[in-house]
């Protein structure tokens, strides 16, 4: 307690770190501005229903920030820039030339690579505003939407989307911790006084034993985001030693810490991304083709999308593939192997070279199984609640847990590392 009160004190005593936190602060108050301003031509009682009724969407509501539950401006949320990043990870696994970019030309690569990103945002926002507008007109939600009053939405939740994007840079550019997670954190806990009320509205005493399991699993859940999310694999290390001139160096030992979690909740964004594709093409097909044979698959695929089991046994699939895919993109262990040996480094037991390669690729491998399937299960544990009690207001977000906990956690570094900056 003292150490978080010497911290608390450093933090507000640190004139640059305060003008941080403070921007970050404003630039969160302008955004949830910008998610309580509706598009036109909105019907709140069929869109609260249709939301309710689509656990798909509700999820979806989460990564846009709470701006798809009012139909607001910023409707997409970050989700388009999101999309962009995952379509772009993905070529680098096919273009050695990007991969270079991302990897290893530094920050100047890097600037380009973001540079990609924010051109392939905009055309994806375009796509997923104008697939959105149609599948809430065909729902009734949305009225009038014909010719201009098409466009001029398409316009408005393009520019929305765009507009956070720029937001989520500038508070990764000009405060602390990342942009795109802590506007999908905002938004998460913004909806919590509307949860609490709602429990409060629907409270029935007969219930009270079933209260008390649902608090009991929200407790597991908890301290297992927390768990995974902190669990480390360490990997000890040995410096050969050597002499330079009258100095002997090296002979120290330290280990490498392999994340059980490496890959955060970026697979769930990811799996969320790619289940919403094929709604986005259906819809897409139902609304334009007059192909009967056409509008019949798509109604299949929108149909089957919208089961809770289809949806969650997909959903738990991709969680755990991307989950291993971003570890892999992320974490190179021949790169890491080459580092150690050009520095002097081994593990013990290992040979240099590709035999450490090989063994810390079987390392990464084994915990990210634990790491990939815990996701996956916090992916679907709504899904799995609200099937076995049938109660959808109590249904745990642990989505929203693991992203609430991650991004506090990463924050929490982030300052901490501030400070422990100006103290040396």
């Amino acid at each position: 307690m003292n150490t978080f009160i010497n911290k608390l004190k450093l933090l507000l005593s640190d004139r640059i770190l305060r003008m941080r936190v403070g921007f970050v602060l404003g630039m969160l108050i302008v955004f949830r501005f910008l998610a309580a301003l509706p598009i036109p031509g909105v019907d709140s009682v069929k869109l609260a229903q249709f939301l309710g009724n689509n656990q798909f969407l509700g999820l979806l509501n989460i990564f846009s920030g709470g701006g798809l539950s009012t139909l607001s401006i910023v409707m997409l949320g970050v989700g388009p820039y999101i999309t962009a990043s995952i379509i772009l990870q993905l070529l680098t696994m096919m273009f050695p030339s990007l991969k270079q970019m991302y990897q290893e030309d530094g920050e100047a690569g890097r600037r380009k690579f973001v540079q990609y990103t924010r051109l392939l945002t905009l055309p994806l926002a375009m796509i997923q505003a104008f697939g959105f507008l149609l599948l809430l007109e065909k729902q009734g939600i949305l009225t009038d939407l014909a010719g201009f009053s098409l466009l001029r939405n398409i316009v408005v939740v393009t520019t929305g989307s765009m507009i956070l994007m720029w937001l989520g840079e500038l508070i990764s550019e000009f405060g602390v911790g990342n942009g795109v997670s802590l506007i999908i954190f905002a938004g998460i806990v913004s909806r919590l006084p509307a949860a609490a009320a709602q429990l409060a509205f629907s409270y029935d005493p007969s219930q009270i034993p079933l209260y008390i399991v649902f608090a009991v699993i929200a407790f597991l859940v908890i301290m297992g985001v927390v768990i995974i999310t902190e669990a480390e694999r360490p990997v000890p290390i040995t410096y050969a030693k050597r002499v330079q001139g009258n100095r002997v160096y090296g002979g120290i030992s330290t280990y490498l810490p392999l994340r059980v979690n490496q890959a955060g909740v970026i697979p769930i964004i990811f799996a969320l991304s790619i289940l919403l594709f094929p709604q986005m093409i259906a819809n897409f097909a139902l609304g334009l083709s007059k192909n009967a044979e056409v509008k019949s698959v798509a109604a299949w695929v929108v149909g089957a999308l919208s089961n809770h089991w289809i949806y969650g046994i997909l959903y738990f699939l991709l969680v755990f593939v991307f989950t291993y895919f971003y570890t892999a993109v992320t974490f190179d262990p021949q790169a890491i192997s080459t580092n150690l040996q050009k520095r002097g480094a081994f593990v013990p037991g290992i040979r240099p070279g590709q035999p450490t390669a090989e063994y810390l690729g079987r390392v990464l491998t084994r915990i990210t199984l634990v790491g990939a399937t815990f996701l996956g299960f916090i992916a679907v544990l709504p899904t799995i609640l609200q099937g076995a009690t049938g109660i959808t207001s109590l249904t745990i977000g642990g989505t929203s847990v693991l992203i609430v906990v991650s991004v506090v956690t990463d924050l929490i570094k982030k300052i901490d590392a501030q400070l422990t900056m100006k103290e040396y």
